[in-house]
């Protein structure tokens, strides 16, 4: 099913989505380097990943501008001895709930430094040696609320539909030279950001109760979708948004 690709960059790689998606790649073989701030919990997910055989190396980094992109793109292809066949853009950072007006520039600059900038030159730097070589997939993390207004979630919702028209441009861009480019758009999941975020469960399981569904995701649920994308079993598909929201914009 993979065997076409060794080697994942998986942002955001040590909790909730992120994590459980380095797991069920690393379960699938395939040689899972997990990017993010905090050393301890990127040494403990290697660690787990390490004591049931599979293969993970740990980046700390604070992805922010197109620098620190630039950086983790070099460091991954010298883990993944010259090539990495799987990019992930998880990581995020969720702004304060605001109204438009009450926005500062620094929470917009940085909102969209690692919402969209971050994920863009990732793409630049690993995308072109993707291409070069033939194939390659990469899986952008988007949001159910690109699809509906949502009041104090605009400058949220705003990186994250730049993202989702990214995902559509990558795949016209490189589609052609056997890159694939798909997003994945969740809905409310418990993960550890979103529940601190939020207060706690409550906005979650209020939010997920707009959906057919009726419930909060969990991140395997999630991470099942990403998987599936990454790999071979969705071959033929490019350029499409995955919706895993329990059917919340299908209503």
């Amino acid at each position: 099913m993979v065997a076409n690709y060794t080697t994942a960059v998986i942002t955001g790689g040590t909790s909730g989505i992120g994590r459980a998606t380095a797991k069920k790649l690393a379960n699938l073989g395939i040689h899972v380097i997990v990017a993010a701030r905090s050393i301890e919990r990127g040494e403990e997910t290697v660690a787990e990943i390490r004591s049931v055989g599979g293969r993970a190396d740990f980046v700390s980094t604070n992805l922010h501008d197109e620098m620190s992109a630039r950086l983790l793109a070099k460091t991954a292809l010298e883990l993944g001895e010259g090539h990495v066949d799987i990019l992930i853009n998880n990581a995020a950072t969720f702004p304060p709930f605001g109204m438009t007006h009450d926005i500062t520039e620094s929470t917009f600059e940085g909102t969209f430094g690692v919402n969209v900038k971050v994920p863009y030159f990732l793409v630049a730097e690993l995308a072109p040696l993707m291409a070069k070589r033939g194939s390659g997939t990469i899986i952008n993390i988007t949001t159910m609320v690109t699809e509906y207004g949502q009041p104090g979630l605009s400058l949220y919702s705003a990186s994250k539909a730049a993202i989702k028209m990214l995902t559509k441009c990558w795949a016209a861009e490189y589609g052609p030279s056997g890159v694939r480019v798909n997003a994945v758009s969740p809905g409310p999941t418990l993960t550890e950001g979103v529940l601190s975020i939020s207060g706690g469960d409550s906005f979650t399981n209020q939010m997920a109760s707009q959906a057919p569904a009726g419930r909060p995701a969990t991140p395997d649920e999630i991470a099942e979708a990403i998987v599936f994308l990454a790999t071979d079993v969705s071959s033929y598909i490019n350029g499409a948004i995955l919706p895993v929201d329990g059917g919340r914009t299908a209503v």
